[in-house]
């Protein structure tokens, strides 16, 4: 059974004194919970909850307020009712055994009714009275007071019995919640009892679509403000709980924090590095692209860092997808059994719209998880109008919770520009496409970043694969005619490479056939050099042979002109 922190009275800023009903949402809505001292009618058609809600009531008091109740009913036997509550967790019979609840059975049966003088109701006082004296109560449920007025056609016996019985009720100071049947044109069968109660609450159970929502309005409530709108609540195993999902969004501190994507390529295109956290991601693309995959990488990446994460699937089983995450080297099993990992799998046409959004708000709210994924929400079917004011509820309630989430949408084209995301992509704070590209008889996926609030990004678009590794963003490569991907980029490539080589080659070719030249210019010089050193060398003796010829020639002379002289 699943109950609220203990709650205290509350008292608004008008001094009015409340109860706690200790129904999850519902003391939001009406801001602290029921009149205190004061009855409340609830009513409603067969089958919407009303029972439930009085037996609620009841038990949060006893068990969270120490507060005594005595529930008193016209119809169901006690043993009935331990019955069919103990499937939900609530032990009447441990209660009653502690002294802490009375369930009284006041049997009528409309053929011993006979309307003859001054009927009243003390009788019922005494009785009632009884058991609340004997353990204190502080909390009343009578249910329904259709029974106790069964067969009865004056109206001024009623509305005169009626307000006794609240006025009993005030005196005694008792928190009363009375519970009716829902009558024709009007909010019960006899349409008084919403006049002389101070609080009135309206159970609904509408059929739409041939898929049925609960729905719970405050028609009126003296003294006290009140949410107008009418909230949807659900009845399951854990009880009643109801969702205040149209509340206003608070203001909320920004973080700075960046959380992994779970994809180092991805993250390698964003300049932080990642995404901030508390923001909102949508992945959009047609089927087979890869959302859900990163979607589990996601997860996976919080985790690993000791975050809690719920993966609402609207498609897929939990071990689907656990399966086919294995495929690509995660194990989400792993951190489901570590208590990290939760799945909460519902098919689309299950509940309404209103319901899957209270259903979620429930379980984030039970569970607390720092991360999110939705997937898909091209899933929800509806008016245009509706699915997108669920969805933008949704992304309001992970917000004001400081919840990064992921989304997933399915588009059904395969046009870069068409989109299915209901306007939701308008108020993402990241959104990556992933698209399927038919090329040369395959197809490959690429991936872009369209946009990244706070932070600047890469324009380029990436191919990317499905390893056993997980997720690979390959370099974007830009071939004569764009990007390329799968064979067209692997053909382009090799292509490029032979280029290069037949270019390499070239280039080799040339660098030999220059250093044969130079080579060859080299030996011309060296024999030009060999050539011109000979003549140096020869023009060197000549000369030197020259001045041995002058210098003899000049001994000669002079050896002459001394033989002259002395003949002389």
């Amino acid at each position: 059974m699943r109950l609220m922190s203990k709650p205290h009275s509350a008292r608004e800023l008008t001094g009015l004194l409340k109860a706690p009903t200790g129904i999850v949402g519902f003391d939001d809505v009406t801001l602290g919970g029921l009149p205190a001292g004061r009855p409340t009618l609830i009513c409603g058609a067969a089958g919407c909850g009303k029972t439930l809600f009085g037996i609620t009531f009841l038990v949060n008091g006893a068990t969270l307020c120490d507060e005594p109740g005595v529930f008193m009913t016209f119809e169901e036997r006690p043993e009935d009712l331990e019955a069919n509550f103990r499937s939900l967790g609530y032990d009447l019979n441990g209660l009653a055994a502690a002294g802490k609840l009375i369930v009284d059975h006041v049997r009528v049966e409309r053929s011993e009714i006979e309307e003859a003088g001054e009927y009243d109701l003390e009788g019922l006082f005494v009785r009632l009275g009884f058991a609340v004296d004997r353990i204190g109560a502080k909390r009343v449920v009578l249910d329904t007071i259709e029974s106790l007025f069964a067969g009865f056609t004056d109206q001024a016996i009623l509305r005169a019995e009626l307000r006794r019985l609240f006025g009993w009720l005030k005196e005694r100071g008792l928190t009363a919640v009375i519970t009716g049947e829902r009558g024709e044109g009007q909010l019960t069968r006899h349409g008084l009892e919403e006049y002389v109660s101070d609080c009135v609450i309206l159970l609904d159970n509408r059929v739409e679509d041939q898929i049925a929502t609960r729905r719970l309005r405050v028609v009126k409530y003296r003294g006290s403000s009140h949410g107008t709108n009418e909230f949807p609540f659900l009845i399951d195993e854990d009880g009643i709980s109801v969702l205040p999902i149209t509340a206003p969004r608070r203001n909320l501190a920004v973080c700075n924090e960046i959380v992994s994507s779970g994809i180092p390529g991805l993250d390698a295109m964003i300049r932080n590095g990642g995404f901030y956290r508390g923001s909102t991601i949508l992945v959009s693309g047609v089927s087979g692209t890869g959302k859900t995959t990163m979607a589990s990488h996601f997860v996976n990446a919080a985790c690993l860092r000791g975050e809690r994460c719920t993966f609402f699937s609207f498609e897929e089983s939990a071990e689907e997808i656990c399966r086919n995450a294995r495929s690509v080297g995660l194990d989400l099993h792993a951190h489901v059994a570590a208590g990290l990992l939760r799945f909460e799998w519902a098919r689309p046409s299950l509940y309404g719209l209103e319901m899957h959004l209270a259903r979620m708000q429930r379980d984030i709210e039970t569970f607390k998880p720092a991360v999110v994924v939705i997937d898909a929400i091209s899933a929800f079917r509806g008016p245009a109008g509706d699915v997108q004011s669920i969805l933008l509820r949704t992304v309001d309630l992970l917000k004001s919770s400081g919840i990064t989430a992921m989304f997933t949408s399915l588009r059904s084209g395969a046009s870069r520009d068409e989109g299915t995301d209901h306007g939701l992509s308008s108020i993402m704070d990241s959104w990556i496409k992933l698209v399927d590209v038919e090329e040369n008889g395959e197809r490959n996926r690429i991936l872009y970043l369209i946009k990244s609030r706070g932070t600047s990004h890469s324009n380029q678009l990436r191919e990317f694969r499905m390893t056993d590794r997980g997720i690979e963003l390959i370099d974007a490569y830009i071939g004569p005619e764009g990007v390329l991907t799968g064979t067209a980029r692997i053909t382009q490539e090799a292509r490029d490479r032979a280029a290069a080589d037949q270019r390499e080659r070239e280039s080799n070719r040339r660098q030999r056939q220059f250093a044969r030249r130079r080579e060859a210019v080299r030996r011309q010089i060296e024999e030009l050099e060999a050539a011109l050193q000979a003549e140096e060398d020869e023009e060197a003796m000549l000369l030197g042979e020259d001045e041995l010829r002058d210098a003899t020639l000049k001994s000669d002379q002079a050896a002459r002109a001394i033989r002259r002289r002395a003949a002389e």
